[in-house]
Formats: structure tokens, C-alpha cells, sequence
């Protein structure tokens, strides 16, 4: 029975490449090569391609590149050219954006230029990405679900780097471009705004992101728990229902009294993730241009313990 307990596919069956459904759209021509690799399909499909890029994700790649090479060579230089340093201080380095005094305008490349060049090909990249996300499912016949996941992702983006920044009048509200000096900029955002754990739209976000972690990691290990019964195939236990599908159903009304179905756990898991980023940008972009300091709020609105040393108490509603 330990076989059965997988976590890696077991078993890799090769054949003639799937080379997907006939596209009569024209502007949708796609390679015919494909390949395969057997480490890929320890977590996956072993095969790989055939691959259509197209007009916009040619030019997504072109323009992440552009980026990741600003961001690179920026923080290259500020150790001198040093390959050793570079690779020693990688986490520390950054590209920070234009300081408070530039407002909107363009500064200097040296004094945030290069930030705002950077972050146009970074975000012109991720918007035709998104593009190409969209016209390959309905070239495809699909819904477009996925992209507008993605849409929830850049949304979030888009408020820290770009939006945000608009309403408070300076790009220098925005991210840098770093490992540690993000997670410095996070943490400075939060003390400066008095704790963002008294945001009700940040509790929302962490709350959905991990809803979206318990309930795909349960979805993810009732499905492996009945692979022995052919319950990855999901399209056909929803269609036929076989006994995976039975024996997980059971398994969560006997665990929980509930079940959801083989289609419903994924209405669930997608609403919550994307729910996260969503709620996420909405606390972010309240920050600042309508609420200055949470912690105020919170005592204000008696969902936080109002501190005698600073606030006065808050008497209850009669």
C-alpha cells in the first residue's frame, strides 16, 4: 500500500506527441516540434512544445529581459563591476525609485531614472503577457479563468508600483527593485502607517491567502489519496462518477459531514486565491490616501484596544 501513497508520478507512458486541438484561426499557427524529458514528468506531462509565442509573448520576453538587465547591471555597478560581490551581496543589492523631492517627473537615470525605465518594460512585459494568457484560451476555445487570475496578480502589482503612487504624488511611495530592500520597504510601509495587521483588507488578504493554501493542499491530497482509483482524471469522475470520486466524497462527509464536488473545490480554491491579491491591493491602496495610521482607526472604530499611554479610551456604545 506505500506505493500508492505518491507524490511523484510513477508511471510515464510515451506515445506520438499531443500536438492539441486543429485551430482554423490563421494568426494561430503553432511549431510542430516537441520533445520530451523525463524529469518533467516526475512532476508532470513529460512532453514539451509544441510552443506558440506570437506577437505579444515574443515581445513580453523581449521586454522582461530589457528589465531584468536594467535591474542587473544597476545593482552590477553598485558593487563596482565585482562579480565575486555581486554574488555575495545579491540579496542586499537594489534599485531603488526617484526620491520624495522628484514627485512625478523624470529624474536623473542615477537618482531613480533607471527605476522608472525598468519598471515601464517590467510592466509592459507583464501586461502583454497577460494579453497573450487571454487570446491563447479563447483561441483554444476556453474559458478565460486563467486570466483573469492573473489580472487579480497585477492588480496588486500595479497598486504598489504604479497606482498607489499616482494618488500620493511621488514615485518614491513605490517598491524597489530588491530582495531584502522589498521586504524592508514592507516593513517601514507597516510602522509607518501604524501596524498594517490593523487593515481589515490585509486581514482579508492573509485570510484568503491561507484559505487558498488549506484548501488546495486538501484538494491536492484527497486526489493523490484516490490516484490508485484513477481520481486524477478528474474530467471523467465528474462526468462518471467511479469510485475516487465516491471514496473522496465519503472520506469528507465522514471528516467534515460536507463534501464539495470535483468541480466545486475548484470554484473554492480559485475565488480564495484570487481573493487574496484582490483584498491585498484594496488595503494597499487605502494606506495612505485615506487612512494614515490603522492603528487610529482601529481604536476609532473599537475593534482595537485603545492604548492608555497614548489614546484615551474609547467608551462603548450605550
Amino acid at each position: 500500500m506505500a506505493y500508492y501513497q505518491n507524490i511523484f508520478t510513477k508511471v510515464q507512458v510515451h506515445g506520438e506527441p499531443d500536438l492539441g486541438v486543429p485551430l482554423t484561426d490563421s494568426a494561430s499557427d503553432r511549431g510542430t516540434a516537441t520533445t520530451s524529458n523525463y524529469w518533467l514528468g516526475k512532476f508532470g506531462d513529460a512532453q514539451i512544445g509544441p510552443i506558440y509565442l506570437g506577437w505579444t509573448g515574443l515581445t513580453s520576453i523581449v521586454c522582461g529581459i530589457i528589465a531584468i538587465e536594467i535591474i542587473g547591471l544597476n545593482m552590477w555597478a553598485s558593487v563596482n563591476w565585482d562579480p565575486v560581490q555581486f554574488v555575495r551581496k545579491l540579496f542586499w543589492l537594489t534599485l531603488d525609485p526617484p526620491k520624495p523631492e522628484y514627485g512625478l517627473s523624470i529624474p536623473p537615470l542615477a537618482e531613480g531614472g533607471w527605476w522608472l525605465m525598468a519598471g515601464f518594460f517590467l510592466t509592459t512585459s507583464i501586461l502583454l503577457w497577460w494579453v497573450r494568457t487571454y487570446r491563447r484560451a479563447r483561441a483554444l476555445g476556453m474559458g478565460t479563468h486563467v486570466a483573469w487570475a492573473f489580472a487579480a496578480a497585477i492588480w496588486l502589482y500595479l497598486v504598489l508600483g504604479f497606482i498607489r503612487p499616482l494618488m500620493m504624488g511621488s514615485w518614491s511611495e513605490a517598491v524597489p527593485f530588491g530582495i531584502f530592500s522589498h521586504l524592508d520597504w514592507t516593513q517601514n510601509f507597516s510602522i509607518r502607517y501604524g501596524n498594517l495587521f490593523y487593515n481589515p483588507f490585509h486581514a482579508l488578504s492573509i485570510a484568503f491567502l491561507y484559505g487558498s493554501a488549506l484548501l488546495f493542499a486538501m484538494h491536492a491530497g484527497t486526489i493523490l489519496a484516490v490516484s490508485r482509483y484513477g481520481g486524477e482524471r478528474e474530467i471523467e469522475q465528474i462526468t462518471d462518477r467511479g469510485t475516487a470520486s465516491e471514496r473522496a466524497a465519503l472520506f469528507w462527509r465522514w471528516t467534515m459531514g460536507f463534501n464539495a464536488t470535483m468541480e466545486s473545490i475548484h470554484r473554492w480554491a480559485y475565488w480564495f486565491a484570487i481573493l487574496c491579491p484582490i483584498t491585498g491591493g484594496i488595503g494597499i491602496l487605502l494606506t495612505g490616501t485615506v487612512v494614515d495610521n490603522w492603528y487610529e482607526w482601529g481604536v476609532k472604530h473599537l475593534i482595537v484596544p485603545a492604548d492608555p499611554n497614548q489614546w484615551p479610551a474609547t467608551p462603548p456604545p450605550v
